[in-house]
This record gives structure tokens, sequence and C-alpha cells, in this order.
């Protein structure tokens, strides 16, 4: 699956990310503004991952109470047929 992958490619990052963080000198001013904004950027396309994923996990909740809530009507109505 493609977002998997993507992913996937996220995580790398971070690791490399936080390779790359323990290799830096405090003195190195440019290296530090470079990590920083390399962080930031990872951390907004990990924010927007959360949220598409919110959004899936919503879209699961409301499938799945229509197909209870379908379930249910079925079965009173089968129930009704039965004279119960």
């Amino acid at each position: 699956m493609m977002t998997e992958k993507k992913n996937d490619r996220l995580l790398v990052r971070l690791q490399r990310l936080k390779a790359r963080a323990a290799s830096v000198r405090p003195d190195d001013r440019a290296q530090l503004r470079a990590l920083l904004d390399d962080v930031g950027t990872l951390r907004d396309q990990l924010m927007r991952e959360c949220a598409r994923l919110d959004q899936e996990l919503n879209r699961a909740a409301v499938r799945v109470t229509a197909i209870t809530a379908y379930g249910r009507s079925a079965q009173s109505v089968r129930a009704l047929r039965r004279g119960h």
C-alpha cells in the first residue's frame, strides 16, 4: 500500500534525524539551524499523517455504526415476520 511506504519513509527520516542530531556539535550553529528546520518539516508531515489517520478512523467508526444499525434493523424485521 502506498501509504505504508510513505509512513515507512517518514520513520526512516526520523531515525536519520536522530542520528544526525547525535553527531552535530553544539557550537555548529548552521548545522543546528538546518537540523531544527528538518525536524520542523518532518514534524509537520507527521502531524498531517496523524490527522489523515484520525479521519480514516472516524470514517471507519461511522461505517461500523451504520452496519450495526442495518444489522439490528434487519434482525428486527425478520423477528416481526416470524411473529416474535
